[in-house]
C-alpha cells in the first residue's frame, strides 16, 4: 500500500497544517536563543583589547564597565577616585557623525555633547558642541560644559566601528547622569553639524552601569523593527507556506489548488517586498552590522521574485520545456534550504527570513 492510498488529502492537508504550528513554535524558541547570542556577542566585544589600537589612558581603563546602550552602541567607563571618568564610546560607522551628549534634564537645549566623525579626506575629527538652539547655526562647535582633562579627545575607526574617546573631570564623583546619543550619515558642513537620523535620551547611572529602564528607544525606530517583523512574518511565515500548503495537498481540487497557489504567494510576495523595503529603511538608520541576516534576507527575496516570475513563463503541460520549468521551481526552493537552512543556522541568525525555510524543510 503506497502513501497516497494510507493517507487522503484531508489527512495530508492536516498533516502539513501541524508542521506550521510547529515550526511557529519552533521560531519563537529560536528568537530566544537570538537573544542570547546577541548578548554573548556584547560581551566579546567588551572583552576586546583596546590597547592595541587605542592609547592610553583609553587603551587600559581599570574597572572597566562595559554596557550596550542603545542599537549598536557600546559605552565603556572607567571613574577614578579624583571624580575623573574615562568614557569610549563604540558603534558601528559608516559615514557621517556620531555624538554623545550629557544634559541636566535629558533634553537637547543646553546640553554639551561630543561629536565625532570621519572628514571627507579621511581625516578623523572630535569637538565639543554647545546645542543652544534647534537650528544648526545655534549648535556651536568648541563650546560647551563638559570638564574635559588635558588629555586629547580621540576618534578611531577600526573594522566598520568608531571608537569615541574622551575624558572629564567632575567635582563630585558621576552618578545617575541624563545622555543623549544620536547619529546622522551626513557629514558636518564646515563643523555644522547635519540634522541627525535618530536620537535618543536615557538616564544613565555611571555608579552602577543600569539605564533607566522607563526610558525607550526611539519612538519610530520601535514602530519600524515591529512593523519589519509583522511583514516578513506574514509574508514567510504565512502566506508563503500557506501557497506551498495548498499546492502541494489540494492538487486534487483542481484548478482551485492552482489559483489559491498563485494569488496567496502574490500576497506573501508583496508583503515580503514590503518587509524588505522597511529593513533597509531601518539598517539605514540603525547603522548596523548585520551581513548575514541582510544577506540571507536579499538572497530570499531574489529566490521568491524568481518564483514569482515563474507564473509569467510556465509553459503548457504538453511543452518539451515543462519539465524543465518544473525542476526549475522546485531547484529555487533546494537552494534556499542548503544555503539558509544550514549556513543561515549556523551562522546564529534567528532572522524572520529563516522562517520561509524551515517551513519549506518541514514540507518536503
Amino acid at each position: 500500500m503506497d502513501d497516497n492510498s494510507r493517507f487522503g488529502p484531508s489527512s495530508r492537508f492536516k498533516f502539513g497544517l501541524f508542521f506550521v504550528i510547529l515550526i511557529c513554535f519552533v521560531e519563537s524558541i529560536i528568537f530566544v536563543e537570538a537573544q542570547n547570542l546577541d548578548e554573548h556577542g556584547f560581551k566579546e566585544l567588551c572583552n576586546m583589547d583596546l590597547a592595541s589600537f587605542l592609547p592610553l589612558p583609553y587603551g587600559s581603563l581599570p574597572n572597566m564597565v562595559c554596557k550596550p546602550v542603545w542599537n549598536s552602541y557600546l559605552l565603556r567607563y572607567s571613574q577614578a577616585k579624583d571624580n575623573v571618568i574615562t568614557i569610549v564610546l563604540s558603534t558601528i560607522y559608516t559615514s557621517g557623525w556620531v555624538g554623545m551628549g550629557f544634559s541636566s534634564n535629558g533634553k537637547m537645549i543646553n546640553s554639551s555633547c561630543m561629536v565625532g566623525w570621519v572628514n571627507m579626506e579621511g581625516r578623523a575629527r572630535i569637538k565639543q558642541y554647545h546645542i543652544k538652539g534647534f537650528k544648526p547655526s545655534e549648535i556651536k562647535p568648541d563650546e560647551g560644559h563638559l570638564p574635559l582633562t588635558s588629555v586629547p579627545p580621540l576618534v578611531v575607526v577600526r573594522e566598520a566601528t568608531m571608537y569615541m574617546a574622551f575624558q572629564l573631570k567632575f567635582n563630585t564623583t558621576l552618578k545617575t547622569q541624563p545622555i543623549l546619543l544620536a547619529f546622522s550619515s551626513k557629514h558636518p558642513h564646515h563643523l555644522r553639524l547635519t540634522v541627525h537620523d535618530d536620537k535618543m535620551s536615557m538616564n544613565f547611572d555611571f555608579s552602577s552601569g543600569n539605564a533607566d529602564s522607563n526610558v525607550a528607544s526611539s519612538p519610530s525606530i520601535i514602530k519600524n523593527k515591529k512593523t519589519h517583523g509583522v511583514l516578513a512574518i506574514l509574508a514567510w511565515g504565512l502566506f508563503l507556506p500557506f501557497g506551498a500548503i495548498f499546492a502541494r495537498y489540494l492538487k486534487h481540487k483542481d484548478p482551485l489548488w492552482y489559483y489559491l497557489h498563485v494569488v496567496i504567494q502574490f500576497i506573501g510576495f508583496l508583503f515580503g517586498i514590503a518587509a524588505v523595503v522597511v529593513g533597509f529603511s531601518l539598517n539605514h538608520r540603525l547603522h548596523n552590522y548585520i551581513p548575514a541576516h541582510k544577506g540571507i534576507g536579499i538572497f530570499i527575496l531574489t529566490l521568491t521574485i524568481l518564483q514569482v516570475t515563474a507564473f509569467f513563463t510556465r509553459p503548457s503541460k504538453d511543452s518539451k520545456y515543462r519539465k524543465y520549468w518544473s525542476w526549475s521551481h522546485n531547484c529555487k526552493w533546494c537552494l534556499c534550504k542548503i544555503i539558509c537552512v544550514k549556513l543561515g543556522f549556523t551562522l546564529g541568525v534567528a532572522s524572520e527570513e529563516n522562517f520561509l525555510v524551515m517551513h519549506l524543510e518541514a514540507l518536503d
